[in-house]
Order: structure tokens, then C-alpha cells, then sequence
């Protein structure tokens, strides 16, 4: 077992203070300066809307949909059916831009570290909490301004209509993911915030359709429907008392669908506007060579040029056939097809697209109090509906697309630290047990695995029999680090392939399933 820490094992102490080192490490600011916060307490309240022109849809049924424990609220829905069966969507996007001037304090610290990184311990945002959980949040019962991208999806997923304008909104129910989800499927009551609200059972159900109608389509132009790993850290009062895996939901792909379409509105509209913008992309993979010998090892065969469309297919029978590997799986076809970027984009050039995505136009314009490639975008849209000159040169967007991809890698990895030290420290009661666990990797230099439950993964020492991926085995926990986030597992026994079939099988339930890209 490893030596016992300075501070007291289970405690959020703990990890903020290995969450902070890791922020400096990665070259990303945990702190915001004095003159942020002389800024901050300039802001008094949330500004008022520049003029009485702007149009009012505060009497729309908005409903906010994140988190249990999310502050930062990003976006607020509502839908109206229409008499030919397409449906009239509005989402609303919080006007961070109206707090945040480009080349304040607080716009810099921003750019500097372009996203907010979530731990569990410490969430380090990327505008001050006075903000970023208050004054730029779309919280319930109070108006906000936000830029509004209004579509009318029809039937068959496609969208018409589509207009970005100015508004002022009113969040009428904030409500979560995992309770909003369990009431759609079935397995709970409506929630209580939405069951106050007259109307809003009917409009949850109406944007869980058209977003289940934009999902089918999606998949069936090739988006990739890939199972991640996202374990979460649950603490009581304190204490970390579990290692839970996050499940895709019907809320969570009722808000990434309505998030999407957005997404791919904005890029149309700044195409049309500016002639230039941000894009989020996912290159076509220059690995294909690798993932068609993926594919050939389960016997199947892909085309031998990328064909998104194909890849969903093969990923979505081998979902079928083994939801137990699944995760493991998709976590080859997407080192493969490598890493998302921000590039800068010229009307006219053929879009690179998100291949994950299996779409042409996408950019990132949801999330603005969260990720700065989204207040970039926020602030060059309201540029144009004011018809006034774009607030960043071809040359300063160039260097923001460069910097933003750099500043999110380098944020996904303290994330994934700290998941590893999360896991290490509730493991440290459990050394000397024994658990069921999957190869993961195996190589020359190392043989990874990730236990059934709970859902960890680590490293197996000593001498070792050839194992291959995928294979079941019977592991003992031996050491934890807290500090590095390792975890090393002894091997009791392989599993005859009969036995693992069938624990295949019983573990099958409630698989989760992700797309390729980060929130929203």
C-alpha cells in the first residue's frame, strides 16, 4: 500500500491540491489575477438590453438541462409543434460577450486558458465564478440576454428557417439530466421544477422527439456512435465513497442533438456573414489503413478510402455482439482517427468537417462561459447581425485556432490526472482484494487493464502468460499512488472464452453511448 499522504486520504483536500500542481504543470493558470478581480467587482449586475428593440421571448417555456451540479448554464430550450409535423425550435445561448469586452482582464485570463477544467475536487473556470455561475449563467427566474438561433426542423431532421438574432430570455425551470432522463424512460417522476411550470411536460416531450429525430438522422449519414470511458468521482459529505461511470442518456442526446444543430446554423450563418470562422473539426483519418485491420480482426471489412458511414456500421454491430468491450473498442478507432482542433476557415475552401460527426459545417458557439472558441464565435455573429467589422484579423484567429487546440489538450489532461488519482485514492481501502477486469492494452512494455466494477483502470506487474486484448481475467489490487494516479494489479486467473461470453452477457446493461466530441 502506498505511504500514507500529508493530508488526510478521502478528503477534497487531496485532490485540489494535486488538481492546482497539475493546472501549473500543464502550463494553464489555476487563479485569476488581482486585476480580474478588481474587474469583477466593477460588474454590479447583469447588464440590460442596449435597447427596447431587441426582441422579448422571456414568456417562452425555456428550460435549462445540464448537470445535478451544474452553475454555468450555457443554453435554455423551447419547441412548438407546427400543423405539417415539423417542430419550431428556439435555443438560447447566455451573451457572455455583453459582461466579457474583448481585452479586458477577465477576456484574457479567458483566452489564456480557453476552457473551464472540471475536476472533481476544483472546478477552475474560465471567467470568475461572479460571473460565470451568476451574471453570464442563464439562471431560472431571472431575464438574461442571449443569441438566439430559431429552426424549423422538419420531419425528415432537415433544418429550414433558420434565423441567429439578439434577445432577451427567462430561464422558466432549470433542471438535470440524469432526472429529466429517468422521467422520459419511464423510471421516475416528472421533475419537480418542470412540474411547476404549466406546459412544460408537453414541451420536454416535444424536444425529446425532435431530437431523437435529428439522432436517427445523424447516425444514418455516418455519425459515429462511440462508447467513452467517464468514470466520476462521487464524495459524501467529503469523503470520495465511489467511482460511478457517467451513462448517456435521453436528456443528455436530447441537449447534444438541439446543441449540434445549433452548432452547424452557426458555421452556415458566419459562411454566409463574414466569410470567415472557428471551426471545430475532426480530420478525415489518415490512420484508415489501421482502422480497416481493426475491422479485419472481428472479420469485417471497410472501404479503402475513410467512409464514416461504413465505420458506424461496423462499430454499431460490434456494439451489438459485445457491449462489453465495446468502450474499449471505440477508444482504438478514436486515438486513430486522432485528436479534435480549431482551424480557421475561408468561404469558398472546401470544409475539412467533422468526421466524427459526419458533417461538413460545424463550429463551437454553445458553451460561451465555458470554452473561449465559443466567445470567439459569439462575438464575430453579433458583429454581423450589427453589420459591423469582425472583432479578430484573419491573423489573430489563426493564432487563437493554434492556441485553443494546444490550451484544450493541455486541460484534458489534468481531467484525466485527476479521474487517475481519484480512482488511486478510493482504491487505497480495497488493496489485497480481488476484482474482474478486462485487458485493455497489451504491449512489450506494459499490460493494462479496467475493472468491471468498479470502473477503473490500472496497470498489471509481475511476470505474465500472453493475454490479448479483450481478454477476461481475475485481478488483484496491489498498489496505489495517489499523488501519480497509479494503480498496479497482480494476475490470479484468465477466464476460459465460455465464462466470458456469458459475464459478456450479463453485464451488458446499461452500456452507455457517446459521441466522439467534447460537451456540446
Amino acid at each position: 500500500m502506498s505511504a500514507p499522504s500529508a493530508h488526510r486520504p478521502g478528503r477534497y483536500a487531496d485532490l485540489q491540491r494535486i488538481a492546482t500542481a497539475s493546472m501549473t504543470e500543464r502550463g494553464l493558470q489555476p487563479e485569476f489575477s488581482p486585476a480580474v478581480q478588481r474587474q469583477v467587482d466593477a460588474i454590479r449586475q447583469a447588464p440590460a438590453a442596449p435597447d427596447e428593440s431587441l426582441p422579448d421571448l422571456r414568456a417562452l417555456l425555456w428550460c435549462s438541462i445540464d448537470n445535478d451540479d451544474s452553475r454555468d448554464l450555457d443554453q435554455l430550450t423551447v419547441a412548438e409543434a407546427l400543423p405539417d409535423g415539423a417542430t419550431h425550435v428556439w435555443v438560447a445561448i447566455a451573451d457572455v460577450d455583453s459582461v466579457v469586452p474583448k481585452g479586458s482582464a477577465i477576456d484574457e485570463h479567458a483566452c489564456f486558458n480557453t476552457t473551464s477544467v472540471y475536476t472533481s475536487a476544483r472546478v477552475f473556470t474560465m471567467l470568475p465564478e461572479a460571473l460565470s455561475y451568476d451574471l453570464t449563467s442563464l439562471n431560472p427566474a431571472v431575464d438574461r440576454l442571449a443569441v438566439v438561433t430559431e429552426m424549423v426542423i422538419h420531419a425528415d431532421a432537415s433544418l429550414h428557417s433558420v434565423r441567429l438574432y439578439r434577445a432577451r430570455v427567462h430561464n422558466q425551470a432549470q433542471l438535470a439530466y440524469d432526472a429529466v432522463a429517468a422521467w422520459l424512460e419511464g423510471q421516475g417522476p416528472l421533475p419537480e421544477a418542470a412540474a411547476r411550470v404549466s406546459g412544460m411536460e408537453q414541451q420536454l416531450r416535444l424536444q425529446d422527439q425532435v431530437a431523437q429525430t435529428l439522432r436517427r438522422a445523424r447516425h444514418a449519414q455516418g455519425s459515429l456512435a462511440l462508447e467513452t470511458f467517464q468514470p466520476r468521482a462521487v464524495f459524501d459529505a467529503g469523503q470520495l465513497v465511489g467511482i460511478e461511470q457517467q451513462v448517456q442518456n435521453r436528456a443528455r442526446q436530447l441537449i447534444e442533438e438541439l446543441m449540434i444543430a445549433t452548432n452547424t446554423c452557426t458555421a452556415h450563418f458566419l459562411a454566409r456573414h463574414s466569410g470567415r470562422s472557428l471551426r471545430r473539426v475532426v480530420r478525415s483519418p489518415e490512420r484508415w489503413m489501421r482502422i480497416m485491420e481493426v475491422a479485419a480482426q472481428y472479420g469485417e471489412t471497410l472501404p479503402g478510402s475513410p467512409d464514416s458511414r461504413a465505420l458506424e456500421a461496423f462499430l454499431a454491430r460490434r456494439h451489438t455482439a459485445d457491449p462489453l468491450r465495446f468502450p474499449d473498442l471505440s477508444l482504438v478507432i478514436v486515438k486513430l482517427m486522432g485528436s479534435g482542433e480549431y482551424v480557421v476557415e475561408q468561404a469558398g475552401q472546401r470544409p475539412l468537417g467533422h468526421f466524427g460527426l459526419a458533417l461538413r459545417d460545424y463550429t463551437h458557439s454553445t458553451a460561451p462561459n465555458r470554452r473561449f472558441p465559443d466567445l470567439i464565435t459569439q462575438r464575430m455573429v453579433k458583429a454581423a447581425l450589427a453589420h459591423q467589422p469582425m472583432p479578430y484579423s484573419d491573423a489573430e484567429l489563426q493564432a487563437l485556432a493554434q492556441h485553443c487546440t494546444r490550451q484544450e489538450d493541455a486541460s484534458r489532461k489534468v481531467e484525466r490526472k485527476l479521474r487517475k488519482c481519484e480512482a488511486a485514492l478510493y482504491l487505497e481501502r480495497f488493496v489485497g482484494q480481488s476484482f474482474d477486469a478486462l485487458v485493455t492494452g497489451a504491449e512489450a512494455s506494459a499490460t493494462w487493464v479496467r475493472l468491471l466494477s468498479p470502473p477503473v483502470e490500472g496497470r498489471l506487474i509481475g511476470r505474465l502468460p500472453p493475454l490479448r486484448v479483450g481478454q477476461l481475467l481475475r485481478v488483484e489490487l496491489k498498489h496505489t499512488d495517489v499523488e501519480r494516479g497509479f494503480i498496479d494489479f497482480a494476475l490470479l486467473e484468465t477466464e476460459h472464452p465460455a465464462t466470458a461470453t456469458s459475464r459478456s452477457d450479463t453485464r451488458s446493461h446499461n452500456r452507455p453511448h457517446t459521441p466522439p466530441h467534447p460537451r456540446h
